[in-house]
This record gives structure tokens, C-alpha cells and sequence, in this order.
């Protein structure tokens, strides 16, 4: 397989991967915040509703680099192949999935044929050169 093809798949995996985290805050915020409004009490719904911001928060914050990074792989910039590297650093300690991908990830962004693409923020071999 070539090199495109490898940051192809890692774009859309990252970008699944963090969409996945930031529909987990959303199930978080929606399930605690509608706990609070069907007991009835004003301060469960505060603290209910002010745990489900800061799940919610906290799923955001480790979803949106990653589609980011996704969305920067799949434009071949060199800030993503940095990002999308120190993400996936970050994966391997998610046990399986996040393994799987963080190792992925470095071997294909590791790759000297892949750190070519990211010259200049295009694509600098044709595929015929590979």
C-alpha cells in the first residue's frame, strides 16, 4: 500500500476516533443533565447538570485534536503529521482500540516516504514515483 493511501485511512480514523469521544460527552451531558431534570430537584439538576458540562468538556478536549489532526492529515499538513504523532503517542495507552491505532500511527507517520508528503503542506511525490 502506498504512503497516500496510509494517511488516508489515518485521517479518517483519528477523525472517527474523536468523534466517537465527543458522542461519548454528548450520552454523558444528555444522561446526567435529563437524570437531574426527571428527579424533580433544583440542586440535582445543578450538580447533575454542571458533571455532565464538565464530562462533556472532558471528552471534547480529548476528541476535537484528534479531528483536527484528521482533518490536517487528510490536507497533508505538517503540523498534523506532529499532532496526529503525539495523539497517537497518547493512544497507546487505550486499551485495545486506542493500542492499535497509536501504533498505526506511528509506523505509518514514521515512515520516510510518508514524512516526504508532508513537505510544504502538499504532496510533493507522484505515485508513480513510489
Amino acid at each position: 500500500m502506498n504512503p497516500e493511501k496510509h494517511i488516508t485511512i489515518l485521517g479518517i480514523l483519528h477523525i472517527a476516533f474523536g468523534g466517537i469521544f465527543l458522542l461519548v460527552g454528548l450520552a454523558a451531558f444528555a444522561v446526567l443533565s435529563g437524570i437531574g431534570v426527571v428527579s424533580g430537584d433544583e440542586t440535582a439538576l445543578g450538580i447533575l447538570g454542571l458533571i455532565g458540562t464538565a464530562g462533556f468538556v472532558f471528552f471534547l478536549t480529548l476528541g476535537l485534536p484528534g479531528i483536527i489532526g484528521g482533518i490536517g492529515l487528510l490536507n497533508y499538513q505538517p503540523w498534523a503529521r506532529i499532532l496526529v504523532l503525539v495523539i497517537g503517542c497518547l493512544h497507546l495507552f487505550d486499551v485495545p482500540l486506542g493500542t492499535a491505532l497509536g501504533i498505526y500511527t506511528i509506523w505509518a507517520l514514521t515512515d520516510e516516504n510518508t514524512r516526504k508528503l508532508f513537505v510544504g503542506g502538499q504532496q510533493v511525490l507522484s505515485p508513480q514515483a513510489l
